[in-house]
């Protein structure tokens, strides 16, 4: 190899612009940490930029970059599952090494890409598809490698984050609040990836995988949105000391045969209010880790950006710079962290398997019995009650009333709202959310 490192740009959108301007800014330094010069030699872009230095080859032509002898490394940040997936795939079958940031495309056909490039022994790095700056996919992968992993939760889309804490901090309404996001240019026009949990869900599947050891599986993610949290309920969280964050879990489960299942979980939470993970608040990211023996970690910064992005991308350019240094090419830490070959399909537990506590919010009328009844019926499914916050009376006579649970199989809690619903003196429908306390054990 020559004292040279060549790649190309494919998408010089936000991210990409970033990309060209850090590698500027720092290139003594990263010069400094690799031994080599690391030379933009090809951006694919729609428009002509006259931004970009002239030494730099721009064409709109992606797959004639992914075949050039003048591309070592190939860094896609144009985003999608259509283009962008036929790019990749290009690249690797051409021997170009590929950075992308594109958890969408790897949640969804990462299990392929993996496969492909294993097989044309090059590597697909993507720390910055999930939480921008903070290298959570470096701590997993190599960091808490000696780790058997338990369980990990995190705040892991900004946009979200940013709403449920407009909401808590002003009282603001979610329309009102999500208005202000798009304005800021924190969600997009169409907001549903962000804002019903797709975009979590995304990088969840790529948390999990690695965590666990297992195959990406995207599409068995529990996913359910802040669409539906009303300031009402953040306010009554914190009456009882805790906060709603919108979380992703992924939690390992011992079955009673023995063996181990997984949940695959995007939904709004409660959490207690003395947790970290409490205080992670604006478009922040963070994650929390609980693995045997370090026990819990936490993990935060910025998750979005042209900045946090470009950090990661460029970090992930210098582990290929180390991996194309080495004498053995393929000395590399594997895709998903674990050997390939030993990846674990274990069982992905479906929504009413899957056990957390519970906040529970009925309206009542105004009667004597009425809370008799309702305990009663939690008794008798098996649910523990763990705390009952009665309202005082609205103007028409109903009763709000807000019972927290302890941990339960969600299919006993389902049977038991059924019931409860079914009550004369029940006078809307039960709103539930999911309560995780998040202690080491």
């Amino acid at each position: 190899m020559n004292n040279s490192i060549k790649l190309a740009i494919l998408g010089l959108g936000t991210v990409g612009t970033g990309v060209v301007h850090l590698l500027q800014d720092n290139l003594n330094e990263l010069k400094r940490r690799s031994g080599y010069n690391i030379v933009i030699s090809q951006v694919g872009t729609r428009k002509h930029r006259d931004d970009i230095d002239t030494s730099i080859k721009q064409t709109d032509d992606l797959f004639s970059i992914c075949e050039s002898d003048d591309v070592d490394i190939v860094i896609e940040l144009i985003g999608g599952t259509t283009v962008a997936k036929d790019v990749i795939t290009h690249a690797i079958t051409h021997g170009k090494h590929v950075v992308t940031a594109n958890k969408a495309l790897l949640a969804e056909h990462g299990n392929e890409l993996f496969n492909l490039a294993e097989a044309n022994k090059v590597h697909v790095t993507y720390e910055a598809s999930v939480a921008g700056g903070i290298p959570i996919i470096k701590v997993l992968r190599e960091s808490l490698a000696s780790n058997k992993i338990d369980w990990l939760a995190g705040i892991i889309n900004g946009t979200g984050n940013f709403i449920m804490t407009e909401m808590r901090d002003k009282g603001r309404s979610f329309a009102d609040v999500l208005e202000e996001a798009q304005e800021l240019g924190y969600a997009e026009a169409d907001p549903t990836f962000d804002v019903e949990g797709i975009d979590a869900a995304h990088k969840l599947a790529l948390l999990a995988s690695i965590a666990f050891g297992m195959p990406l599986a995207f599409d068995q993610v529990y996913c359910e949105g802040i669409t539906k949290i009303t300031t009402q309920d953040v306010e009554y969280a914190e009456d009882l000391g805790y906060r709603i964050k919108h979380l992703g879990l992924a939690v390992r489960r011992q079955q009673p045969d023995g063996t181990d299942a997984i949940e695959l979980r995007v939904h709004p939470t409660l959490i207690p209010e003395d947790k970290l993970l409490a205080s992670v608040n604006g478009v922040k990211n963070a994650v929390l880790v609980n693995s045997h023996p370090l026990g819990q970690s936490l993990y935060y910064g910025a998750g979005a950006g042209a900045g946090a992005t470009a950090s990661a991308v460029v970090a992930d350019v210098m582990d290929l710079i180390r991996v194309l240094n080495t004498d053995n090419n393929g000395h590399h830490v594997e895709h998903l962290s674990f050997q390939p070959e030993l990846l674990t399909d274990y069982k992905i537990l479906s929504p009413e398997q899957i056990t957390s506590g519970y906040y529970l919010r009925l309206h009542t009328e105004d009667h004597p019995g009425v809370l008799a009844d309702v305990t009663r019926i939690l008794s008798e499914s098996g649910i523990n009650i763990d705390a009952i916050l009665q309202q005082p009376a609205h103007k028409a006579g109903h009763v709000p009333v807000i019972i927290l649970t302890q941990p339960i199989i969600a299919q006993k809690m389902n049977q038991a709202i059924a019931q409860i619903e079914k009550l004369d003196t029940v006078t809307d429908e039960v709103v539930r959310i999911r309560l995780e306390e998040l202690d080491e054990d």
